[in-house]
């Protein structure tokens, strides 16, 4: 690990001219609040180890980057009947796009844009309370980062909830299409709180490990989803995590990986490590702009790719 921690280390220093470039994610005001100049890269390998450097121990939200938390318990849930009511296909379109909706009858295009999220957390409301939705999703967050300390920022849920008119829009169209089951102020509810998680960049490398070891934690042995579980999810994530910049992503990084707007992204390198990084700034599709480069860069250093 002593190279790899050289290596992200050089790539911090390495980005540090760039720090101007890119925004925030003002549209959301707690995000806006958030400096721009944070940075931080954590790397999670196969025997439990965890590496990182700069600003690795400050808590951030990590957005959609949970979808592939509430993906992976729906899946648990309901198994491949959840794909009756979600696609798996890369949408071509902004995260929080409509237009979709109308031409596929409230069927979103898959998990990771907002509206398939959406109708996950609806899939994940059934049979409980708003509070024991979002309960369980912080739970799983917690078991697969083994981290009790990860906790929801309120701020942020209600900074969503007030703000989220879009998201309420694609909800009251799949309400329509009858592809919602809930309330929609419920199903909301849960989404919003959900992608109020924060985590630290060394969290969530942690969490997503399980991921590039076939679904196992390699620290505990504990099991959090099954071997081809893992293996599908890594496939949506490849294909739909940085929804109309995932091609370009795939592209440029070559590994599974979700962004969020936050500034996050997990990336995933099967059978080796699990990458975290955070800088706040996005670029023009709402994906981290730094993160992105650091992956890059990694990449090109360590040989670490799906292809």
């Amino acid at each position: 690990m002593a190279d790899l921690k050289l290596l992200i280390d050089t790539v911090r220093d390495e980005l540090q001219s760039m720090q101007h470039q890119g925004k925030v994610a003002d549209y959301i005001p707690e995000l806006a609040k958030i400096d721009p100049r944070k940075f931080a890269i954590s790397i999670t390998n196969m025997k439990g180890e965890t590496i990182s450097t700069g600003d690795d121990n400050e808590r951030f939200s990590i957005q959609s980057i949970s979808k592939v938390f509430s993906l992976a318990l729906a899946l648990g849930k309901v198994g491949d009947g959840l794909w009756r009511r979600v696609g798996r296909e890369p949408s071509g379109s902004a995260f929080n796009s409509i237009v979709q909706l109308e031409h596929e009858r409230g069927i979103p295009r898959n998990p990771f844009i907002n509206a398939g999220a959406i109708v996950v957390a609806d899939v994940l409301l059934a049979g409980h309370q708003p509070r024991e939705a979002i309960a369980e999703i912080l739970r799983f967050v917690r078991i697969a980062a083994n981290d009790d300390t990860i906790m929801i920022d309120p701020a942020v849920a209600r900074s969503e909830q007030a703000t989220g008119f879009r998201n309420f829009a694609l909800a009251n169209y799949m309400r329509a299409f009858g592809n919602l089951h809930h309330p929609i102020e419920l199903t909301l509810g849960v989404y919003f709180h959900q992608c109020a998680i924060e985590m630290t960049a060394r969290q969530l490398s942690e969490a997503g490990v399980f991921l590039a070891n076939g679904g196992r934690d390699p620290r505990s042995g504990l099991t959090i989803v099954s071997k081809e579980r893992a293996r599908r999810i890594n496939a949506v994530m490849l294909t739909c995590g940085h929804y109309d910049g995932s091609g370009d992503f795939a592209y440029r990084v070559g590994l599974p990986g979700k962004s969020g707007v936050g500034g996050g992204i997990l990336a995933i390198v099967p059978g080796e490590a699990s990458i975290a990084v955070w800088s706040p700034a996005l670029n023009a599709r709402g994906n981290s702009l730094l993160g992105t480069r650091a992956l890059e860069l990694i990449v090109r250093e360590t040989g670490w790719s799906a292809f």
